[in-house]
């Protein structure tokens, strides 16, 4: 079994994943990131990152693939794995994937969050025939037509900034008057032309024509009067749930589902630790997520120095 045990097993290739990777590989780890998606995670979706110090701008893919060469040059060993559970035994633990189990000393979860859904009339029959939750991905396909942000948070607010610079007209939803996002970013959509607002209103349904998006009925939250606003494309920045499920009995989360950790990134099961958006934390940021992935795999190096 020492032939093949990985020293170190990362479940997520986000930003806190690779710096992890990053991190354990320069202290001599034997490591493995297991990741079902692309490189990056929700940096894969975000047009421009303005936030991340050292880079006053530069696009969410990118720096994904800035960060993820970074591991490979270290020798981070890297695999598809879509991970339903994790065995702990004691001096070592079973990563179980579809195809194929994976040994390691150490694990770090960084499964990161998922964009949440509205769950109203026509969201699952419209989504991809309209209705998005990644404007980078398919703000091109609605050229110069008329489009609609649902959320009130950074990332509704700067995509709704990258949609204004191609459709025709943006209008936001949001289910209050104050928005969440940055006041620089708010100033910015306020002095767009192009965008527009529905306030105190929330989506009620996803109307289809002709099979795909054509309109969208809103409610006013304070008056109960609804409208349809017409609009070819939807995207949806309504908040994140942790990607925890397969983690669950094993593995203490807080009532949402995100994982509780103490500052050294250690979970309840000695030799697992947890880093970025999926931790039970404040503040949910690229910076913040590499920090975390530094610190869990500072501290599974010391776990396993502490076997020995």
């Amino acid at each position: 079994m020492e032939n093949n045990i990985y020293d170190l097993i990362i479940i997520g290739a986000g930003p806190a994943g690779m710096t992890a990777g990053v991190y354990g590989a320069r202290a001599g780890l034997k490591v493995l990131m297991l990741e079902k998606g692309a490189p990056g995670g929700q940096m894969v979706t975000t047009f421009e990152v303005e936030n991340y110090t050292g880079f006053e701008q530069i696009s969410g893919p990118d720096l994904s693939m800035k960060m993820f060469e970074h591991t490979q040059k270290l020798g981070v060993k890297y695999a598809y794995g879509d991970v339903y559970g994790i065995e702990d035994h004691k001096t070592y633990k079973v990563v179980k994937t579809e195809t194929e189990n994976h040994q390691g000393k150490t694990v770090i979860i960084a499964t990161g969050t998922l964009t949440r859904k509205l769950n109203v009339p026509g969201e699952e029959e419209l989504s991809g025939r309209g209705i998005s939750w990644c404007a980078i991905c398919d703000g091109a396909f609605y050229r110069n037509k008329d489009v609609v942000v649902v959320g009130g948070g950074n990332s509704a607010i700067e995509e709704a900034m990258y949609l204004a610079g191609i459709t025709n007209k943006v209008t936001i939803i949001h289910r209050r008057q104050e928005f969440r996002a940055d006041k620089i970013s708010q100033d910015r959509a306020k002095a767009n032309p192009k965008i527009k607002y529905e306030l105190d209103a929330v989506v009620e349904s996803f109307n289809a024509n002709n099979g795909k998006l054509g309109s969208i009925t809103v409610k006013n939250v304070k008056t109960n009067e609804t409208k349809d606003l017409l609009a070819e494309g939807a995207f949806l920045y309504v908040g994140q749930d942790p990607v925890t499920s397969m983690f669950k009995g094993l593995i203490n989360l807080d009532q949402r589902g995100y994982v509780l950790a103490n500052v050294n990134m250690e979970t309840n099961v000695p030799g697992i630790f947890v880093a970025g958006d999926v931790r039970q934390k404040e503040l949910r940021q690229i910076i913040t997520a590499t920090s975390d992935g530094a610190i869990a795999a500072q501290n599974a190096l010391k776990f396993i120095e502490g076997m020995h």
